[in-house]
Order: C-alpha cells, then sequence, then structure tokens
C-alpha cells in the first residue's frame, strides 16, 4: 500500500489559475501517478470547508480557509469543480477515473471539530458550550463575529478567548452526547456510499476511542474500508488498533527520529528503538516524510535539496511493510520557495512551482526534476517488486556491528529484509559530506534466519548513499 496525498486545491493551481478542480485529475495524471508504484490516492480537502463562501473572515484561516475546518459534511467545497452546481457529480466522477486505473480513493474524516460557522444538524448539545461568555477571535476584524456563548475551540481550548495558534476556526465536538457519534457514523457511511474506499481520520486521538470501537463495526457491516488514524500518543496506538484502525501515523516515531538525525546530528543506531518501543505494531504504521502539515524535504528551512533526503527516504520505504506515503510535489522536490516556514499552505491559494512543467515536453530537459521523480520511482518499484520488502521479516543489524568494530552507528543504519529466496542486505550511509567504508557482520542466527550468507560484507558508501545487496 502506498497513499499519493493529493492536495487538488493546489495540485492542479498554476499561476494562471487560482485554484485546481477534479478536472485535473484527469487520466494522463492519474497514469503519471499510479506510475510511481502508488496504491491509493488520498483526496485531500475536498469536503465543503471554511472560506470566502462560506465563513466569516474573523474565523477563516488564509484567503482559501482550512479544509480541516468542514462547513457542510455532506457537500463537496465549490472551488474543486469546474461547474460549482455539479460539483458532487465531478467528484464521483473523479472516484470514478480514478478506479477505472486500478486505485482506490481515501479522504479526509473530520470527526473532532468543525468550522464556527458549520452548517446541518448539529446543535449545541453536540459541542461543548461555555456559558455566559462571548467568543472573542483572535484576529483584527474580532468585532466582525458573534458568538455567544462561546463554544470550545477545536484543539481542546475550553476558553472564549483561544490564541492565533489555536484552532480558533473549528469548534470541538462533544462524544458525550451519543447523538454526536451517531450523527458521524452516517456521514462515514454517506462517503462510502460515494465509491470511498478509505477514510484518513483527522486527529482520531482526540475522539473517544469507544466511538471508534463501535463505529468502525457499525462501518464495515456494509462497507470494506480502510480507516487510518492521526495520532501522536504511543501510548493509545494499541487501544486505536483494537478499535479497529487499519494503519497509524508514524510521526513521533520515524519520521521525528530521521528529522532529529538530520538536524541535529542523533546517531543512526537510535532508529532501532522505532521498532522496539512499537511493540510488534510496526506492520500498522503509516510511513512518511512528507504531508501537509510538515515542511518540505527539499525547503531552505529542512534538507536545502531533494537529493538529501533521498537516504532518509529510502529508510522510511524499505524498513518495514506497512504502508507509505508521499504528497504531492515531494516527487519532483518541491522546495515551497515563496512560503515563510518551508510548508505548501493549506490555508491559501497557492501551487505547486515544480509541478507546473509537469505535463510540458520540456519536462525531460529539467534534469534535477526529473532525477527527484526518477528516484522516487524506482524505489518504490523495487518496494512493490521485492516480496522481502513487501512480506518480508526485518532483522536489525546495529547490535552486531558497533563502532569499535570497524562500522559507524553514527550514521550508518544496517538491516536485512528476507522472504523465501528474496534476500536483501541494506546499508544507509546518513552521512552526506563524507565516505563511509564499513564491515557489516551478520550475526550467527541471522545467517540462519535467512537460509545462509557471508558472514561479514565489506561496503563502500558515498555520501547519502543507499546500498541494497542481494545475498
Amino acid at each position: 500500500m502506498i497513499i499519493y496525498q493529493l492536495f487538488p486545491r493546489v495540485y492542479g493551481a498554476m499561476p494562471t489559475k487560482r485554484c485546481g478542480t477534479f478536472s485535473d485529475i484527469n487520466d494522463d495524471e492519474i497514469e503519471r501517478i499510479k506510475s510511481l508504484s502508488i496504491s491509493h490516492i488520498w483526496l485531500t480537502g475536498v469536503i465543503r470547508h471554511s472560506g470566502w463562501r462560506d465563513t466569516n473572515p474573523a474565523v477563516t484561516k488564509g484567503n482559501a480557509g482550512s479544509p480541516y475546518a468542514i462547513v457542510d459534511y455532506y457537500d463537496i467545497d465549490p472551488d474543486l469543480a469546474d461547474n460549482e452546481a455539479s460539483r458532487m457529480e465531478e467528484f464521483e466522477k473523479t472516484v470514478e477515473r480514478i478506479h477505472s486505473h486500478g486505485l482506490k480513493v481515501i479522504i479526509d474524516f473530520v470527526p473532532n471539530h468543525l468550522a464556527r460557522e458549520y452548517k446541518g444538524d448539529f446543535t449545541d448539545e453536540n459541542f461543548y458550550i461555555l456559558p455566559n461568555q462571548k467568543f472573542v477571535a483572535p484576529t483584527e476584524n474580532a468585532s466582525d463575529y458573534y458568538e455567544f456563548p462561546a463554544k470550545a475551540t477545536g484543539n481542546d481550548v475550553f476558553s472564549p478567548t483561544p490564541t492565533l495558534n489555536d484552532w480558533y476556526d473549528t469548534v470541538k465536538l462533544n462524544y458525550t452526547n451519543h447523538d454526536t457519534g451517531h450523527k458521524m457514523l452516517k456521514i462515514m457511511q454517506f462517503w462510502c456510499g460515494k465509491g470511498v474506499d478509505g477514510f484518513r481520520c483527522d486527529m482520531a486521538e482526540m475522539v473517544p476511542v469507544e466511538f471508534w470501537r463501535w463505529s468502525i463495526v457499525e462501518l464495515r457491516k456494509s462497507f470494506n474500508i480502510i480507516m487510518i488514524a492521526e495520532i501522536y500518543q504511543p501510548n493509545l496506538y494499541q487501544s486505536y488498533v483494537d478499535a479497529g484502525f487499519d494503519y497509524l501515523y508514524d510521526k513521533v516515531g520515524l519520521y521525528n527520529t530521521l528529522e532529529n538525525i538530520y538536524r541535529y546530528g542523533q546517531r543512526a543506531d537510535t532508529i532501532s528503538d522505532v521498532w522496539k518501543n512499537l511493540n510488534g505494531l510496526d506492520d500498522n504504521m503509516l510511513r512518511f516524510m512528507e504531508n501537509h502539515d510538515e515542511v518540505r524535504l527539499a525547503s531552505r528551512f529542512f534538507m536545502q535539496k531533494p537529493e538529501n533526503a533521498f537516504p532518509f527516504v529510502a529508510l522510511s520505504t524499505l524498513m518495514n511493510r506497512g504502508p507509505f506515503m508521499i504528497y504531492n510535489g515531494q516527487e519532483y522536490g518541491e522546495n515551497a520557495a515563496d512560503s515563510d516556514n518551508g510548508k505548501t499552505s493549506i490555508f491559501d491559494y497557492v501551487y505547486l512551482p515544480s509541478m507546473v512543467c509537469r505535463g510540458e515536453s520540456s519536462f525531460a530537459h529539467e534534469s534535477s526534476f526529473a532525477r527527484v521523480f526518477d528516484f522516487y520511482k524506482k524505489l518504490l518499484h523495487f518496494r512493490e517488486s521485492h516480496p522481502a520488502i513487501l512480506h518480508g521479516a526485518f532483522y536489525d543489524l546495529m547490535w552486531a556491528n558497533p563502532w569499535y568494530n570497524n562500522f559507524d552507528p553514527q550514521y550508518v543504519y544496517a538491516f536485512l529484509r528476507y522472504h523465501g529466496d528474496d534476500k536483501l542486505l541494506i546499508v544507509i550511509n546518513f552521512n552526506l559530506k563524507e565516505d563511509r567504508n564499513v564491515t557489516v557482520s551478520i550475526p550467527y542466527d541471522a545467517r540462519q534466519l535467512v537460509g545462509g550468507c557471508n558472514e561479514k560484507y565489506e561496503i563502500q558508501l558515498s555520501p547519502g548513499d543507499i546500498k541494497i545487496i542481494k545475498l
């Protein structure tokens, strides 16, 4: 399972086209995405959300609004349609088009909060009310918006005066009222009826696990659905898997560890702590190095250029059997050069400069874009074509390769993946400036598990090198 996160608003946007639409996700584009060995497309921000059409600027983030401040759970965002009146039909045809190429569709489900100016059948009983207190927006035009009594803000701010850093454009849903849970189940059932194959559940950890345990069972009585939880508390992982989630975000584990290796010189052998701390949940973790919340890898605020990210992306892709995800533009080294934080804004009308030329014949001559795309294409195809990666076991070699044994655990990480006759030794150098010549020792029990191989391998690694050796 390899997911391509596609944010339609920016995906089809151009210097001459403010907002992308569903028609930009055409057959050629789907085939281009599929060529990366993608199996699922996550259509981000398609449900109607806050923005200039629906919400007061005092409670709207950016000039386009947050895709996670839902205005109407049963509607498509009008910006994404060529013909606003037929927006639902255009969405349904997009789902059918993606399905016709053999790919599946995931959309966001946002169960923790909704826009302050929501529509629909929610009442005060579905929220946390702050009696006798007036809401005060933290924006310059706060006086233009009236809310009394105030409602708690989406990120658990039980105050009428959230800050600019809070999710002030949202209100938190109250699941102590069982009516809230029943309404949210009906919403998921509605979108399943539109052909959606899965949900990426926004801030799932902020919704009681009891709701998930009940609703996922109910949902799967009628639909074969994939459930992905955005979750950042490892102590909750097991309970959310037990509740029915297929996959969980691996942000605080692998992503943060790799970020720390690059930014702060954290030792490569600390990667071993990631799988140890998961207590057998490795296959349930969704790995990524980019998504809409994270700094672009190639930005000046992170790894400077896309090639610097290659060893980190390779580790995330090859280490486990669980799914991997890339974010639109990552495959071309998008660097969000015009942003002030290295992220592609989800609140504004922006476009992806790295992708503007993707359909032009001149693209083949844009060596930097083509080289990055070729890396992702080869890496993801390798993953999908090797049983050792897709189905095989993992053996961490770091315990058998200390620094005093002609190895460098500060910068080098080595592991085995094996399944039947497909046996791979993978060695990655996270030092982007210096060569590393190392001896990788394969202990006796590992040699027995893989069915025989050499006891030692002498490996020369160039800066940022990824060595894959068939045993």
